[in-house]
């Protein structure tokens, strides 16, 4: 099963930005403020003010699509627009990037592809959203918890030597990637049940990169 929702990076070439990455904790504070901390938080650097937004149209749409078999209309915009901003943000503040993230939409070397928003939706599904979310949020927290120390070590490695191993950036991608599908699936984007495999497809920036 190829899942729904898939992270798009570009690896990046050649030496990497040392005092960007030696301020990056302080640097990412305004866009955490808005969409959220990349790893852990709390209150509203957990999700940021535009993903307490997002939650609360979920909500809605959780009624809306259990009562009725259908989201309200002109929520789903929104909610893209948090996850993709909140990918630019999580792909800059873990290191895959080095380049500042654009304050609401915009070009970057990263990229979230999201499904369309189903015609018909799975009613049950929704309904039990938050029980089976469970198992997913249990695995997200132990591989967050890898992440923590894996950023750590990028921050150092960054900082000295201006390289990053290529094992951990493609770890990091994975785990963004595991998260952002977890978290698609959690706001009612679509209802297909997000896989449990860490290892994503190596998508084509990153061939054209390995290869060069």
């Amino acid at each position: 099963m190829v899942d729904l929702v898939q992270l798009h990076v570009e690896h990046p070439a050649g030496a990497r930005d040392r005092w960007g990455t030696v301020f990056r904790p302080i640097l990412i504070i305004p866009q955490a403020i808005l969409v959220g901390g990349p790893l852990f938080g709390w209150g509203r650097f957990r999700t940021g003010v535009l993903g307490m937004v997002a939650l609360a149209c979920a909500f809605l749409d959780w009624f809306a699509i259990v009562f009725t078999g259908r989201s309200i209309g002109g929520l789903q915009p929104l909610k893209r627009l948090y996850l993709g901003w909140r990918t630019r943000v999580m792909a800059y503040a873990c290191f895959l990037r080095d380049e500042y993230p654009p304050f609401g939409d915009g070009p970057y070397p990263a990229r979230i592809e999201l499904p369309d928003e189903p015609e018909h939706r799975d009613r049950t599904s929704v309904g039990l959203r938050l029980f089976l979310l469970i198992p997913h949020l249990v695995v997200l927290f132990g591989l967050l918890i890898v992440q923590l120390f894996i950023s750590i070590v990028a921050w150092f490695s960054i900082a000295f030597t201006r390289r990053l191993n290529d094992s951990l950036w493609r770890f990091t991608c994975d785990v963004i990637n595991y998260a952002l599908r977890v978290e698609a699936y959690a706001l009612l984007i679509h209802d297909q049940f997000p896989s449990f495999s860490l290892a994503s497809e190596m998508h084509d920036e990153q061939k054209l990169a390995t290869q060069s």
